[in-house]
């Protein structure tokens, strides 16, 4: 049998009372899980970023993993920003997901602000240079809405990694084989990095085929039909998460990203699947 993976997860802050609760439970339920690392994400337009910052806090001090706040380069300047580093080194996280960031709803696309970095290699960088983080950045299996051809996704990884990050974790996908070429054309391309695949669990049928419209996330056909017919859709959520697991795992892969969407459920159950205690 294959051994169990490493295994990490991502949170969002809460924005009210009721997101709280639903985070707290969330933590209940896989607190006693062990991951490698939690990532705590930044809302777009960097509109979450207190509560960013105190869910890392909370995170790192109350259960005692290592925590991985996202920071994005959106609405702030390069001080703004690097102050916010140097507030997560405060609270004793030293673990950051650098991402150029989703810009403001209707914005028409990411415009950097004045005197902020103009991209995550930017960030990276002087990140890279304070010595202070372990650095963890995006990768995509699935062709970035935003990239120009099928090549610019591999190219921008590589100068990630040449940039000081230490791995990098990717945008969820739903069929291993495009994982696994993405992994080759990475090897082809001189990118030595761990690349940690990211996966979602699909809490919502319908929820999720316009969630992957929106990031350029295929969904395999056979998919459509079997939540069509199936009368139990969280057991289908679980099987068909599971299944994308245990492939990945056969292939080689150590590490496992899950985005809980703060509804532990599904993660639990697949997390248990696969070995995990």
């Amino acid at each position: 049998m294959t051994n169990a993976p490493k295994i990490s997860f991502e949170f969002f802050p809460p924005k009210n009372i009721e997101a709280c609760f639903s985070l707290f439970e969330t933590l209940q339920v896989l607190g006693n899980m062990s991951p490698e690392f939690a990532s705590v994400t930044y809302g777009a337009g960097g509109t979450t970023r207190e509560l960013t910052h105190d869910a890392v806090a909370l995170l790192h001090r109350k259960y005692g993993w290592n925590v991985a706040a996202h920071l994005t380069c959106v609405n702030a300047t390069k001080e703004e920003t690097l102050a916010i580093a140097n507030s997560y080194k405060e609270v004793g996280v030293n673990e950051i997901v650098a991402l150029r960031g989703d810009p403001p709803k209707g914005s028409g696309g990411f415009t950097p602000a004045e005197g902020g970095f103009a991209n995550s290699i930017e960030l990276i960088e002087a990140l890279s240079a304070t010595g202070d983080f372990k650095i963890r950045v995006g990768a995509y299996p699935d062709p970035h809405p935003e990239a120009a051809d099928s090549d610019a996704d591999i190219f921008w990884l590589k100068r990630k990694f040449e940039a000081g990050a230490d791995s990098a974790i990717t945008q969820f996908f739903f069929e291993p084989e495009n994982f696994f070429r993405f992994r080759e054309r990475c090897e082809r391309a001189g990118i030595t990095g761990k690349i940690i695949p990211g996966i979602l669990p699909i809490t919502s049928w319908k929820g999720i085929q316009r969630f992957a419209s929106s990031c350029g996330t295929p969904i395999p056909i056979s998919y459509e039909a079997a939540f069509e017919h199936s009368q139990d859709h969280h057991q289908l959520s679980i099987d068909l998460c599971t299944k994308l697991c245990e492939k990945l795992l056969a292939e080689g892969v150590e590490d496992l990203h899950f985005y809980t969407l703060n509804r532990p459920t599904l993660t639990k159950a697949v997390c248990e699947n696969l070995g995990v205690i």
